[in-house]
């Protein structure tokens, strides 16, 4: 009867060992799975504001890019003032010289038709010499368009008779001058205006927030992980 009781004892007691290995168990899988869980959480965390680090340093290369192409191009432009010019005179005058690539240190000369073009800007009533844009008056402010410089003499001469006819054609055209009565020459288009700049801006603006915006979401985060960790830990 002894022997009976003593092994029941003895079976209780190992089962009842096992029991608590076997809690004991689950409490360490369920440890482990958290600090996994923890381990991985940091991780997509690193590689988000890393991202987010990688946008922000890419919106501001864009930035000073920008800022020395198109924002000082625009800026130093001084025909701000937009109005309407009526075609005065077309007339195809002198050839002028210029010279195209054939290969390798390899330069030729040829020939383009200056077109000059005078109209009359209807906010100033001025006279003015029209050019293309910043870039046609930089090269030969006498000449409205500068062609693309090429072997074939009548294809050029063929493109700034049409451009003239066209002109004739629209006594009316859209063009720019300078209010400050600095330049006498208008120009009928610019290189870059508002709305060009606007778009040049939009982008890189959008990367720069949504940078800023996925580091601040991470680091909110972070903040509010460590505050419930700080009240369970109260509340314990």
């Amino acid at each position: 009867m002894f022997f009976v009781t003593g092994a029941k004892s003895a079976g209780r007691a190992s089962s009842g060992g096992g029991a608590t290995r076997s809690i004991y168990q689950k409490f360490r899988d369920v440890d482990l799975l958290d600090k996994k869980t923890v381990t991985a959480l940091k991780a997509g965390e690193d590689r988000a504001i890393l991202l987010g680090l990688a946008m922000v340093i890419a919106s501001i290369m864009v930035y000073f890019v920008l800022g020395i192409t198109i924002l000082r191009s625009y800026a130093d432009s001084v025909w701000t003032e937009e109005s309407v010019c009526i075609v005065v005179n077309s007339t195809i005058m002198a050839d002028v010289n210029c010279s195209y690539s054939c290969g390798s240190d390899c330069w030729r000369g040829s020939k383009y038709p200056c077109l000059q073009v005078y109209v009359s800007v209807n906010t100033t009533g001025r006279l003015s010499r029209l050019s293309h844009n910043e870039e046609s008056w930089d090269s030969n402010f006498e000449c409205f368009y500068i062609p693309k410089c090429q072997k074939d003499t009548a294809a050029m001469h063929h493109m700034i008779v049409n451009i003239s006819e066209r002109l004739k054609s629209h006594q009316q055209v859209p063009c720019y001058y300078d209010p400050s009565d600095q330049q006498e020459s208008a120009l009928l288009t610019r290189l870059y205006d508002h709305s060009a700049v606007f778009y040049s801006l939009f982008w890189p603006s959008c990367m720069l927030t949504g940078g800023i915006a996925i580091i601040f979401m991470v680091k909110l985060t972070q903040y509010l992980s460590i505050m419930c960790e700080q009240v369970v830990k109260i509340k314990r």
